[in-house]
């Protein structure tokens, strides 16, 4: 019998798929109720974390961001969407005295290479041009995908990056460096290509706050470890390793997202007073002008976290459209086209289809539509 080989399910893959061209009234109520459930307009996550420095003296720089890269991967951001560019491969070093670790705090509780570290680029692979061209799309096409930023216009990206720096520009590898106006070109090359909603951009190192003066796209929200003409300092100096563990802004923060949890509603502005100078020594800062929403409404986990928004409901949502409007809608889309082609099941009275993918050209629907169902109908040997 034709009326075992479907299901109710299909009841309602019919009705987004036949609903969604036609653009209604339900349609945009739902969108807007939509916006309104998703407050920062985001579906998803990426995260960009960046050492750009070498050398055994700069160990607390690789911990900086081996200690984000541990606290946006508890806070749900996945390895797939995370790109990690480490200059240096601290726990391999031969002057660790405990090999295959790296510690950010003094006691050494807290070994943040951990067992599940996947380092996207390293050593020399982090250059200024990788670190462009991973922002901006555009690298060879044989680069894998585990070395690519996928994201798209839904999606909010932080980006941390830690080093030595002066006025205007971070050193990478201590043989280049990127400039305020690079960055902030990079940017906007992200902003015209629609890569990203949001974006945070936090920086540690010397003089962080002249790298985001020459900021000029939307809604991207920064922060620095120290103004212009500061030195970012250094903390936890340890002497069985011989050098300072981590810095003094990032130690700071990661106490602070160390009380964040998936579900906490804890805001940006809490953020930017984690690290008064009583603490830093350096005067931390922050720019909100391009940023289009409130710090106080833009939630830690928005960019730290990757939470899934859902809504539980205990009602049953019923879809039970009308056969006679489907029946018509299915003429208007096909057309001239052999309605005999299509499965009809008699007792639903309605129509079942499989993998279909549609497109707003009329003609596009109409041979996806007829391809997905002679290949359903074939699978079934109807």
């Amino acid at each position: 019998m034709v009326d075992t080989c479907f299901l109710s399910q299909g009841l309602t893959t019919l009705a987004g798929l036949l609903l969604l061209p036609f653009g209604s009234l339900a349609a945009s109520q739902i969108e807007d109720q939509a916006e309104q459930f998703f407050r920062s307009g985001h579906t998803n996550n990426w995260a960009v974390l960046v050492c750009t420095s070498r050398f055994w003296f700069n160990y607390r720089h690789v911990a900086n961001t081996l200690s984000v890269y541990r606290s946006v991967k508890r806070l749900g951001i996945p390895d797939s969407h995370i790109v990690l560019m480490l200059a240096d491969d601290m726990a391999c070093n031969p002057r660790n005295p405990k090999p295959a670790t790296v510690y950010s705090h003094k006691n050494m509780e807290l070994n943040v290479y951990g067992d599940d570290v996947e380092v996207d680029y390293r050593s020399y692979e982090v250059t200024v041009e990788n670190f462009l061209r991973v922002l901006t799309g555009r690298i060879p096409s044989s680069t894998p995908r585990s070395k690519r930023l996928l994201s798209d216009d839904r999606s909010n990206i932080l980006i941390y990056m830690t080093g030595h720096g002066g006025n205007g520009f971070l050193k990478f590898q201590d043989s280049e460096e990127i400039t305020n106006i690079e960055l902030a070109d990079a940017f906007e090359q992200m902003w015209q290509k629609r890569r990203y909603n949001e974006l945070l951009f936090i920086i540690d190192t010397c003089q962080g706050a002249s790298m985001y003066e020459r900021f000029y796209s939307p809604n991207i929200m920064a922060l620095a470890s120290s103004q212009v003409g500061e030195d970012s300092l250094s903390h936890q100096p340890d002497p069985a390793v011989g050098v300072h563990l981590m810095d003094r802004y990032t130690f700071y923060v990661l106490e602070f997202l160390e009380e964040i949890n998936p579900a906490s509603q804890t805001n940006m502005n809490d953020l930017f007073q984690v690290c008064p100078k009583s603490l830093c020594v350096s005067t931390p800062g922050h720019r909100t002008d391009l940023f289009q929403r409130d710090p106080k409404n833009v939630l830690i986990t928005d960019f730290f976290g990757s939470v899934r928004k859902v809504e539980i409901t205990t009602e049953t949502l019923s879809l039970q459209p009308d056969s006679g409007v489907i029946e018509s809608r299915i003429i208007t889309i096909l057309g001239n086209h052999q309605l005999e082609d299509i499965c009809f099941c008699k007792s639903y009275k309605s129509l079942f289809l499989s993998q279909v993918s549609l497109d707003y050209s009329r003609s596009s629907v109409s041979i996806q539509i007829l391809d997905s169902a002679r290949l359903f109908l074939k699978k079934k040997k109807y």
